[in-house]
């Protein structure tokens, strides 16, 4: 069976990552920025390990200048993303990225990305929303501005805070002010934990950032303690396998934990965190799976009922939603 036209729900997608190189390569051309070194010789983005992924990405958000750059970038992660089946996505914008934490300059950014957002739909067919995160390795002070920008703009599209970045920066308790603020103002929660962090990480985000779901958390698996805990207290997991073999995050594929993550009870989900970067989409996220585990179409239903439930839209759009899924082939 071929997994492209399978309807999908992904939760974990940063927006900047998700930029198409072709996408990124042309807006610097447009600008004059000379970005040869961000890129391969056969066109995709250039990088070494985590550290160095993280340089790239950020030197790419360097040509992603005005509300009109994202609201072009909008549409191009959107037709990508419903060309995979994707019918409904969350994606990670930072208004660090966006106005320089400006909450004026994040308005108008916000609105081309929201306009953008409405166009995909009637274009592509699939809805988004959005989840501002404040970046780890900025550091806990330039964490608040960031919420500060969620609470003034949360609304029908904006959905929800986080945190990204280097997860070896400080500890949860550090970024709690931003947290709070994006809590107090009715924002869902959801923070990066886990990925290279070890277990202590997510249990210490869970405790001191009291979030709903966790981006990646896939190193809970060496506490089983902790992963019982996250299965009965019904924590949802944003597994993105393919980024983390290709970073090396986990093992390859067959030994990735997110299978034994879901046999103890633990609410998993699958999506491609930075598609271009690590060579991946959604269908081939299902096909890695479909190889590693024997997933099949039961299987990746199940997954994406759960990522729908654990979606930081409103029950009328998950209503929709829902109908979708029921169409699928």
């Amino acid at each position: 069976m071929t997994w492209r036209d399978f309807p999908k729900v992904e939760l974990h997608l940063h927006h900047e990552g998700a930029a198409p190189p072709a996408f990124i390569r042309g807006l610097a051309q447009e600008k004059g920025t000379d970005l040869s070194a961000v890129f391969t010789e056969d066109g995709g983005y250039a990088y070494r390990g985590f550290e160095h992924f993280l340089q790239v990405y950020e030197a790419a958000c360097t040509v992603l200048k005005t509300p009109e750059d994202y609201h072009r970038l909008t549409l191009a992660v959107l037709e990508e993303s419903a060309s995979h089946g994707v019918v409904y996505s969350e994606t990670f914008l930072s208004p660090d990225f966006c106005g320089g934490g400006d909450v004026g300059a994040w308005r108008d950014y916000l609105a081309a990305i929201e306009s953008a957002a409405e166009e995909g739909e009637r274009k592509f067919g699939i809805t988004l929303r959005g989840i501002v995160t404040c970046i780890r390795h900025f550091g806990p002070e330039k964490s608040r501005a960031p919420a500060i920008c969620a609470a003034e703009t949360q609304g029908t599209f904006l959905r929800g805070f986080g945190m990204a970045g280097a997860e070896q920066v400080g500890r949860p308790k550090d970024y709690r002010w931003a947290f709070d603020c994006a809590r107090e103002a009715g924002l869902h929660l959801t923070c990066h934990a886990g990925e290279w962090g070890g277990p202590d990480m997510v249990a210490d985000t869970l405790t001191d950032l009291g979030v709903e779901r966790i981006g990646h958390g896939v190193n809970a698996i060496r506490d089983l303690a902790l992963v019982d805990r996250l299965a009965e207290d019904g924590v949802v997991l944003e597994v993105c396998p393919g980024s983390n073999v290709v970073l090396k995050a986990t093992g390859d594929w067959p030994k990735h934990p997110i299978a034994r993550l879901r046999e103890r009870g633990v609410k998993v989900t699958v999506s491609t965190d930075d598609p271009p970067f690590f060579h991946t989409t959604m269908t081939r996220e299902f096909e890695g799976l479909e190889r590693a585990f024997g997933w099949g179409e039961e299987d990746f239903a199940e997954l994406t009922h759960v990522a729908l439930d654990a979606a930081f839209c409103d029950a009328e759009t998950k209503d929709r939603i829902r109908a979708k899924l029921k169409d699928r082939p």
